[in-house]
């Protein structure tokens, strides 16, 4: 994850990426060595750099601890300062605005992200790095007249952020696909430690009652949550050459269901046929053109051609529906079962 442009969601946030990229080449030698602004390329570093710090120091480079360290170089704004920035960059497009609006908002992403680090117990760059879309894209929509603070509303966008990042990437397969799983996500394993610690067993049901959704859905997440994902090339054993997917059912019917079922297509096929023989023209046309025929004919139809009522057309019908059950009954003894 590391390394990937923040601003790769919207040409206004490549706008400022670009726009960083320009204040750190305007800036002399000697004041980008003391304070260099935080790589929009969150946890990427030149080569060079990072070979002179690990060489000046025993300690190991900490990626997380120099990206702190830079952030809190930017001062945080004021109300005022914060409202005449934003008005700046919704009606001029003034990118230095934007960049200050940015950088003096990265400290609140870094809160926030540490707070889903429970849920994420990898990389916390990688929810910084979300969090930091999230940023962008918040001053991007910010609109300063309704009288928000920037950072109350930019929190909502970079917690969508982090949450769809870990949702995404928790496991191979996706475990939240929907709002109600998501939340359910977050929430199953806080109100199981809470039950635990009241004294109760957290079971499905009352997990469902508490968290207000179906037992059903507790019961699925916690599988998804307690499972893991195992490669289907992968063998079964580590001593078989068998692997996972030779025990995938196929798809298609199986070959002997297939040949059972055209086998009682055909016998029924030929069990009509010789039905028909036994009715008189009349009701043979009838059953042709109506009760086998792909674009039957309407009961007035028929009734024109015979000069019969569509009533009666339709009473014919039944008794000819009713002869064909009779007839496959007495000559197919388990047609039931077919």
């Amino acid at each position: 994850m590391q390394g990937r442009f923040l601003g790769s969601h919207g040409q206004a946030n490549l706008s400022v990426v670009r726009k960083v990229k320009k204040r750190n080449k305007k800036k002399s030698p000697e004041k980008s060595a003391g304070a260099s602004p935080p790589s929009l390329l969150v946890g990427e570093h030149r080569s060079a750099p990072l070979q002179s710090y690990m060489s000046d120091s025993l300690a190991p480079y900490d990626p997380l601890k120099h990206y702190l360290m830079e952030i809190k170089r930017y001062p945080l704004l004021s109300r005022e300062e914060e409202q005449r920035l934003a008005i700046r960059y919704r009606e001029k497009g003034d990118l230095d605005a934007a960049y200050r609006l940015i950088t003096s908002n990265l400290r609140l992403v870094v809160k926030i992200a540490l707070s889903f680090q429970r849920h994420w117990m990898r990389n916390l760059m990688d929810l910084i790095q979300e969090g930091n879309i999230g940023l962008m894209q918040a001053v991007q929509k910010f609109d300063p007249y309704r009288g928000y603070k920037l950072s109350y509303y930019s929190s909502f966008w970079i917690k969508a952020y982090i949450i769809k990042f870990i949702m995404d990437n928790w496991k191979l397969v996706k475990i939240g696909t929907t709002q109600a799983q998501r939340k359910l996500f977050f929430n199953l394993r806080k109100e199981k430690e809470r039950l635990l610690s009241l004294g109760f067993e957290p079971g499905p049901k009352l997990l469902a009652e508490r968290l207000d959704v179906k037992e059903s859905e507790v019961i699925e997440m916690d599988q998804r949550l307690g499972s893991w994902e195992v490669s289907l090339d992968a063998p079964i054993r580590e001593d078989s050459d068998t692997d996972h997917q030779s025990f995938i059912p196929a798809e298609q019917t199986p070959v002997d269901e297939q040949l059972a079922d055209f086998e009682r297509k055909e016998l029924l096929r030929e069990k009509l046929a010789e039905f028909r023989t036994t009715l008189p023209d009349k009701e043979r046309f009838i059953f042709d053109r109506r009760l086998l025929a792909d674009q039957p004919l309407t009961l007035q139809e028929i009734g024109d051609r015979y000069g019969i009522s569509r009533e009666r057309v339709r009473q014919i019908e039944t008794r000819i529906t009713n002869k064909i059950k009779a007839y496959l009954r007495q000559e197919i003894r388990d047609i039931e079962d077919r």
